[in-house]
């Protein structure tokens, strides 16, 4: 099995820390927080916040905040879940995996000894930085005092313009940080400094990375998924489950609602919809997603929506749905072509879920041909004569809520269930509908949301395909939907 990026680093740092009598760390440094003016501080504490969830990954970690930085020492054994948590985290634009030593100049030339030994032959350069001025030496004279100490015990040449391998020292007053790796993070602004949205989740490949991208703008994103049930199989809202636990990982635990949506969209069809079923279906998710949010405090909606991909997705049709909504419609992949949207998606590891096969609620009852431009008067009238504004209400209260998680090894408490209650250990309370309430729901009890039953899924499915496989043993055991 190869290695990952942070597993090499952190092996690197483990070798180099016993001879170099350092403490293996990360050094994860500001992105746009940098840029905040007055109100960094807070942007910061945002930041600091998440990155103490996001770290329990890795076991018990000591946190420090150093200017514009913070400063992780995790134990030996989760040094690299720390990196990989830095790389995710929205907020922080880079990771270095470093070795702490003493304020010492001679103790740091040491430490990059150690850390450049096992490389490959070739030139280096060393950038050396003081980040706090009360250090006693510049930057200049750490850079020339290390780097005449690796020249004469490695003998590797000086290249300042193109290095093979650079060396970071990043000078502090109580502390030193030597570091061969400087990582990219993810950038952006930390989850929950630009408000809330409402994610309608499809299960596909596209509506998964669009809620990532509004993440990395500091929205805090709850989601909603629109199922065929009962006029098609589960599988859709599994999925979505699976997509919802998975992204997860970039703002904690995230809140998935999903609405039965079968017997609305042969309601649809019933009332004359025609060629239009799929606009008038999507208008009204648009209209069920912003009544969801408005109940929730979330004060966006967010699609997946490109461009001209499908016919539903011409400038005029997205004119036509986006006028159903009343909140603001963020579309943050309108201008990117497929390709480049499947490849963020297998970053992510949300590819191979969505690729899954399903019965989307989109396509149900759908006509042989598309319409590709419409006026939104016949679909205001369609929704004059199926009650609009009562349907809406119906599927809001009918919504179910969870909080998807893939595994029991969740940062966060699991709530306790009474002793009667069959919920599995690891998953999510579900509320019933209409009640208000969050409540531990047993697996086998019926939802009366149009034929509904509330899953049971797994906390061992850790992987994507094991989400679904074990969702659709825990149907055939309790009975189909």
């Amino acid at each position: 099995m190869i290695a990952t990026v942070p597993e090499t680093a952190a092996a690197r740092l483990r070798v180099a820390s016993i001879p170099a009598r350092g403490t293996p760390c990360a050094l994860l440094m500001f992105g746009e927080i940098a840029l905040k003016g007055r109100r960094r501080s807070a942007f910061a504490a945002v930041l600091e916040r998440n990155l103490r969830r996001a770290m329990r990954r890795a076991g018990e970690v000591e946190l420090h905040r150093r200017g514009s930085s913070f400063v992780v020492t995790p134990p030996p054994e989760g040094l690299a879940s720390a990196l990989e948590v830095g790389l995710e985290l929205p907020g922080l634009s880079v990771v270095q995996p470093a070795l702490r030593i003493e304020p010492d100049v001679d103790r740091a030339a040491q430490a990059a000894v150690e850390l450049l030994r096992d490389l490959e032959p070739g030139s280096f350069a060393v950038r050396a930085r003081r980040r706090e001025k009360s250090f006693p030496v510049c930057s200049m004279d750490i850079a020339r005092e290390v780097g005449a100490t690796v020249q004469e015990r490695l003998g590797r040449g000086v290249d300042l313009s193109h290095p093979s391998v650079e060396l970071h020292v990043d000078a502090y007053t109580r502390e030193l940080f030597i570091s061969v790796d400087r990582l990219r993070g993810a950038g952006g602004l930390p989850v929950g400094t630009s408000g809330r949205a409402m994610v309608l989740l499809s299960g596909g490949i596209d509506s998964p990375v669009a809620a990532y991208r509004m993440m990395k703008r500091g929205l805090r994103c709850d989601f909603v998924h629109f199922s065929g049930q009962p006029l098609t199989g589960p599988e859709s809202a599994y999925k979505a489950y699976a997509l919802v636990a998975r992204l997860g990982r970039f703002q904690g635990r995230s809140r998935l609602f999903v609405v039965p949506f079968g017997i609305t969209q042969r309601l649809l069809a019933s009332s004359g919809a025609g060629r239009l079923q799929v606009l008038a279906g999507r208008r009204l998710m648009v209209r069920v997603a912003d009544a969801l949010a408005r109940r929730e405090q979330c004060e966006a909606l967010v699609t997946g929506d490109s461009l001209g991909q499908v016919a539903s997705q011409t400038l005029r049709n997205l004119e036509v749905v986006e006028g159903a909504a009343t909140l603001p419609l963020l579309r943050p992949l309108i201008d990117r072509d497929k390709s480049e949207i499947i490849e963020e998606a297998q970053r992510l590891g949300t590819f191979e879920t969505s690729i899954l096969p399903d019965e989307d609620c989109c396509t149900l009852l759908a006509p042989g041909r598309a319409v590709t431009w419409t006026d939104p008067e016949p679909l205001v009238e369609l929704e004059r004569r199926v009650d609009v504004e009562t349907v809406v209400e119906q599927l809001t209260e009918r919504a179910l809520e969870m909080w998807p998680r893939l595994d029991q090894a969740a940062s966060e408490p699991e709530p306790t269930a009474s002793p009667s209650s069959s919920r599995p250990p690891g998953t999510a309370p579900i509320s019933r509908p209409g009640s208000g309430t969050r409540a531990a729901a047993s697996a086998s009890s019926p939802s009366p949301s149009d034929g509904m039953r509330e899953p049971r899924w797994a906390s061992d499915a850790i992987t994507a395909r094991g989400a679904v496989r074990t969702s659709r043993s825990a149907v055939a055991r309790t009975g189909s939907p």
